[in-house]
């Protein structure tokens, strides 16, 4: 008999978040040399983003669904299985074309993780533990972060981009191994956990707030609902920070201090460090909030609220580094106040709507995160002909959006 069956659940959709942040990020670090081989400029690049962010948007929602349909443990398996296929493909890229298909099947299948992870978090965890769980799943993707950069500069080291693609690709597969026979079933019917933890799972009320309804919702009905705006607005503005620097850090490294793979491997690791500590302190601080008498959803907003306010100095102090070591170290507090904010933002789907909506609502504030990041897009390249500021400026102007759609469409919470 085990025990903390939950906790290896998480584990194993955290080290399913690396993959697909190693996955994704491998082009930005290898474009200096892919570009080169086929031909494209930062325009292109460009174009490329905006192809996976909006087949990122569609799968987020379709996702969204589908987990909902399907289950956590299949959901998952399809998703894998299609972005690692989609980015061992890229080693036979040859144009660009064939480049931007690839990166569509990329963004469409690695959409799903986010909302499976909501969904799973509703399912395995009280309200009390979800912010932690998903502190420690978001912290997949800074670890994710984290690695790629010097693994992917490593491997094409010493194979070539082709073959670099190749072997990310293998890592989806091998991960499929574990998770297939750990996740036997939802809490419920998984023969592995005990009467203790099923209880302990089940115990969503303990923090006082009055417990949201398990009944599956559709579209349309979370729509008319302003918490779901409150999450779909605030994520709508927040999300394309952290998208530009996933996306454009090694290209803002390598124009600004003229660095090349090598030295973007050296450097561009450094911010996922401080995205990685944010993302567990913020899930581990709005628990301490709730056992310390706040409602669930107050908790999250007070967290996400000092997550912006830690990022909005910390990006107009950006806008005028020019050593290189103190630029990585200003985006590392950026993406510290945005890992410790967002996590509590994409836990309020479970606890407004329980576990029936919450594949749905997250994929649909996913959604809204890529509708937001494809603006930011296509204005990086307008905007930094001579300087990455501009963009910086207008990213610090947008931080306070997000906190007040929280705080304004937010419902109150009820007290039991």
């Amino acid at each position: 008999m085990k025990k903390g069956i939950r906790w290896g659940i998480i584990a194993l959709i955290a080290l399913a978040t690396v993959i697909n942040y190693i996955d994704r990020n491998a082009l930005a670090v290898m474009w200096p040399e892919v570009s080169r081989d086929i031909g494209a400029t930062k325009e292109d690049y460009a174009l490329l983003v905006t192809i996976f962010m909006i087949f990122y948007a569609v799968g987020q929602s379709a996702f969204g669904r589908i987990f909902d349909k399907v289950g956590t443990r299949i959901g998952f398996a399809i998703s894998i299985i299609i972005w690692s296929a989609s980015i061992a493909a890229h080693a036979l890229v040859r144009s660009l074309p064939l480049l931007g298909v690839l990166r569509g099947t990329l963004g469409f299948s690695e959409a799903g993780n986010w909302p499976g992870a909501a969904k799973a978090n509703a399912l395995w965890f009280p309200a009390k533990e979800r912010a932690l769980a998903q502190g420690i799943f978001n912290s997949g993707a800074s670890i994710g972060a984290i690695i790629s950069a010097p693994f992917v500069a490593l491997m094409f080291t010493i194979f070539d981009w082709r073959l670099t693609f190749l072997i990310v690709g293998l890592l989806g597969v091998v991960w499929l191994i574990p998770w297939l026979w750990y996740y036997k079933a939802d809490p419920a019917n998984h023969p592995w956990v005990s009467d203790a933890e099923r209880a302990h799972i089940q115990d969503n009320g303990t923090d006082g707030t009055v417990v949201a309804p398990a009944a599956k919702m559709g579209w349309g009905e979370l729509l008319r609902r302003r918490e779901s705006w409150s999450i779909i607005v605030s994520r709508f503005f927040l999300d394309p920070i952290w998208w530009l620097f996933v996306s454009w850090l090694p290209i803002y490294l390598a124009e600004t201090f003229g660095f090349n793979v090598a030295q973007i491997g050296l450097f561009a690791w450094v911010p996922f460090v401080g995205a990685m500590i944010g993302a567990l302190v913020g899930g581990w601080s709005s628990g301490v909030l709730v056992r310390r008498g706040y409602a669930a959803t107050t908790a999250r907003k007070i967290v996400a609220s000092a997550g912006a306010a830690i990022m909005l100095p910390a990006l107009l102090l950006t806008t005028g580094a020019s050593d290189p070591l103190y630029a990585v170290l200003l985006i590392a507090v950026i993406l510290f106040g945005f890992q410790a904010a967002i996590g509590n933002i994409q836990t309020l789907p479970s606890d407004y709507f329980g576990q029936g909506a919450v594949g749905s609502l997250a994929g649909m504030g996913g959604t809204a995160a890529v509708a937001g990041t494809l603006v930011t897009t296509w204005l990086v390249p307008a905007m930094t002909g001579t300087s990455y500021a501009p963009i910086f400026v207008l990213s610090a102007a947008i931080v306070p959006i997000s906190v007040l759609a929280l705080w304004l469409l937010g419902s109150r919470e009820r007290r039991a």
